[in-house]
């Protein structure tokens, strides 16, 4: 089965076409600035990259554009868009909805529209996608694979706040966790490289980008997770604050009389390490780099932002009364040795931890880090999202065909 994993931003389509014999990628590529002057899509096939410069109005368009790429004699990886036996997309908020994917319907998008205002950044460009497929490829089967989906095994202990219930059941505020693909792909492939059963490991998958995320994972599934109701809560990240008082929002926009806009697009846009370095750095190889060099604003910065990630796997370490594994991962996480010797060096030596300073060295590669002696195994374990939407989707066309062949 050939299968279509397309991710939508509002601005923006990456996409990525997966052969699931071998589950090797044939295709992948990106296009940004739809709506916007100057639209690019830059397009790789095996180890041949293309780029295109033309103006793309809509999603639709974007969509014909990248399935012409695909087809095409020269940059194409298929004859016919006959090919494509499925498409899946990523879905950003699935709320209490969905717990696991599903096979996309008039009813599945009815109810993502639904939980748009939990996430209005997000589902609206996913909707947009979802709509452009079935407009273009109206005889192919299509699934929805959701963020939030892999976070709904939560508790409540570990997803209500301490607020008036009144505001859970009226406006369903709770946790609700991200990027759960990637914490579902990383956990699972932790424990295939230990050799072990999910269901007899507790691992900490730490997710570490410009958005960051960590969660626990207790014999298979999520027991808790950093990122709240919305991504801003938890670790800090490039240009997002994390945690913090919540008293401080309405100290601030009192002092500076902040609009509710203004005070959000300050949390989001203008804090977390752009904030504490004075609105230089965002991207941590930039402050990484000034910090190994001793620049004082850019060791103070990344000291927060790697003892914020030391706090969260502790925390996790309590919630599961122990953890057998920690695995690093996304752009940060699974390139930055820097970034791993210290946390582990500086903060989790009571684990029994004992870090392999060569094979830490190693960037975007599956390796343990600790040494043989090390009572807690260390991983970095590249994510691969894509490859379990087009599981994910596979799995749920095919478990479709056989049902309509039971009758």
């Amino acid at each position: 089965m050939r299968v279509l994993v397309i991710n939508c931003g509002s601005s923006s389509i990456k996409y990525q076409l997966l052969d699931m014999t071998d589950e090797k990628p044939l295709a992948k590529g990106l296009l940004e600035r739809i709506g916007i002057e100057g639209s690019k899509l830059s397009h790789k096939k095996g180890d041949e990259k293309f780029t295109f410069e033309r103006n793309v109005s809509d999603h639709t368009q974007g969509l014909s554009w990248i399935i012409s790429i695909l087809t095409s004699e020269k940059e194409g990886v298929i004859e016919d868009v006959s090919e494509i036996q499925a498409v899946g997309h990523r879905v950003v908020h699935g709320g209490e909805l969905f717990a696991s994917s599903v096979l996309i319907d008039d009813r599945v998008v009815k109810e993502i529209e639904a939980n748009s205002f939990l996430a209005p950044l997000h589902n609206p460009p996913n909707i947009e996608g979802i709509l452009a497929a079935k407009k273009l490829l109206p005889e192919i089967p299509q699934v929805g694979v959701f963020d939030t989906a892999f976070h709904q095994s939560m508790e409540e202990k570990a997803y209500l706040y301490a607020i008036p219930r009144k505001y859970y059941k009226q406006y369903k505020v709770r946790r609700y966790g991200f990027h759960g693909t990637s914490h579902r792909y990383v956990a699972a492939r932790t424990a295939q490289l230990m050799g072990r059963p999910m269901k007899e490991l507790k691992i900490i998958t730490t997710h570490i980008g410009n958005g960051a995320s960590i969660a626990a994972v207790k014999y298979g599934l999520s027991v808790d997770t950093s990122m709240g109701f919305t991504p801003l809560e938890g670790l800090v990240m490039g240009t997002r604050s994390g945690d913090l008082d919540p008293a401080i929002v309405l100290f601030l926009q009192e002092q500076e009389g902040l609009s509710i806009r203004e005070a959000n697009n300050l949390l989001n846009k203008k804090s977390g390490m752009l904030g504490l370095t004075d609105g230089k750095f965002s991207d941590l190889r930039d402050i990484e780099e000034r910090a190994i060099e001793g620049e004082s604003l850019c060791l103070r910065a990344h000291d927060i932002y790697e003892y914020r990630i030391a706090k969260y796997i502790g925390a996790y370490v309590a919630a599961m009364n122990g953890v057998d594994a920690i695995s690093f991962t996304a752009g940060v996480g699974e390139n930055s040795p820097y970034l791993r010797k210290n946390v582990v060096s500086k903060y989790l030596g009571y684990l029994g931890i004992e870090l392999d300073e060569e094979k830490n060295k190693l960037r975007g590669r599956e390796v343990f880090v600790n040494t043989p002696e090390s009572r807690t195994a260390v991983l970095v374990v590249p994510t691969n999202e894509e490859l379990v939407i087009a599981r994910d989707t596979k799995e749920i066309v095919e478990q479709g065909i056989r049902e309509l062949n039971m009758f």
